[in-house]
């Protein structure tokens, strides 16, 4: 090669030595077990492919044309050993790949609570997990600590070797909640909810962002996660408290899309936004998703639920390219706005006369039952003349 092409080079050798492989080199005990599956992986698929490829340039070469001393053997069909090589190494490598998928899909079900911290340390069950509700946002993140009640843009902090569950959806459209060094990634969907628990081992500042596009701000739709010690953790989260405050009114200009926001705190949450966020009922009189479901499941409310309607007072997906259309609406809560929505129904006790209720000045129905049960036997009942 000449020294021009290698010079030609440096400039590649120079970019490719600022890559960081965070997903070889994870802080978290889920995302290094991701890591093991993925070398592991790979390794099974490279018994079959780099000896495929080896014995490809093998035979090129020996029976080359200019090989006068290969074997020549046009009449050759089968051999009983190449078959059995063939077949059961390829075999057993996807019986290997087969149960190392079963078991990883079990054991690193992002639904499933962790068993440990790290290989060699179980999980530690006088420690409470810390628990954080993530919304994916047009084009931020928002956290909220409901434990602590306090939430941030973009920005995310934890402990060092606490479990974490995540509770995660969206305000909008798609976005996928992916922080490579803790875990793997998971979807963030508007009316639903998904969870990711996961565990950070080592003190750090790691990257976080929307692996899914997104909308014009998408570029911008990343935060800094950072593993603390609990001195550390504790004066974050005082730091959190010093912010504003965070209800209903201050979300809904929070909501509107917007691109490379800066880190915000707030020192006080609603702590019934994260509801309201995943039932899609925040604006004030909107009905939430869980009381639609609710009312569906026992019927619906007939042609009286066609006009429950209210003008929304800001479209969120205008400044998305969708302002043409009809006015935007919403369906009307049936509940008074102090009813406690969502809250248990275990304090409702049994009304204290159970007898029918009956119409105004109208008697209660009555029941004649068939004077012959010939009817039920087939038979035609007899006539009367």
């Amino acid at each position: 090669m000449s020294r021009f092409k290698i010079l030609a080079l440096l400039p590649l050798a120079v970019a490719l030595s600022g890559c960081n492989y965070v997903v070889l080199a994870p802080a978290g005990d889920i995302a290094a077990q991701q890591r093991d599956l993925v070398i592991i992986s790979t390794v099974l698929m490279l018994l079959i492919v780099v000896p495929v490829m080896a014995l490809t340039v093998l035979f090129a070469w020996r029976y080359r044309q200019s090989n006068t001393d290969a074997r020549y053997e046009p009449e050759w069909d089968h051999s009983t050993s190449l078959e059995l090589v063939i077949w059961s190494a390829p075999l057993l490598i996807i019986v290997c790949l087969g149960a190392l998928t079963w078991m990883g899909t079990h054991l690193l079900d992002p639904y499933r609570t962790l068993g440990r911290i790290h290989a060699d340390r179980a999980v530690d069950q006088s420690k409470a997990p810390l628990e954080v509700d993530v919304v994916a946002l047009d084009w931020k993140w928002l956290f909220i600590y409901p434990d602590y009640g306090v939430a941030t843009v973009n920005d995310l902090a934890a402990p060092v070797d606490r479990p974490i569950n995540f509770r995660i959806t969206a305000s909008s459209v798609m976005n996928s909640f992916y922080i490579p060094a803790l875990a793997g990634q998971i979807y963030a969907m508007p009316g639903m909810e998904t969870k990711l628990h996961a565990v950070v081992n080592h003190a750090g500042t790691y990257r976080g962002f929307s692996a899914n596009y997104s909308g014009a701000g998408f570029s911008g739709m990343h935060f800094n996660f950072q593993g603390l010690d609990d001195k550390g953790f504790d004066a974050w989260i005082a730091s959190a408290k010093s912010g504003g405050s965070l209800g209903r009114a201050e979300y809904l200009q929070l909501e509107k899309p917007s691109q490379n926001e800066p880190v915000r705190r707030y020192g006080t949450v609603d702590s019934d936004l994260y509801r309201l966020i995943l039932n899609m009922c925040v604006e004030t009189g909107k009905m939430c998703q869980s009381e639609m479901m609710a009312i569906d499941a026992k019927g619906g409310l007939g042609h009286e639920g066609l006009n429950n309607t209210l003008p929304l007072a800001y479209d969120k997906y205008a400044r998305r390219g969708t302002a043409l259309g009809p006015e935007p609406t919403f369906v009307a809560g049936t509940c008074t706005p102090d009813a406690p929505q969502g809250r248990t129904t275990a304090s409702i006790t049994a009304p204290l006369d159970t007898a029918p209720l009956l119409g105004a000045g109208l008697k209660r129905p009555s029941f004649t039952p068939l004077k012959s049960s010939s009817f039920f036997l087939g038979q035609r009942p007899k006539s009367d003349s």
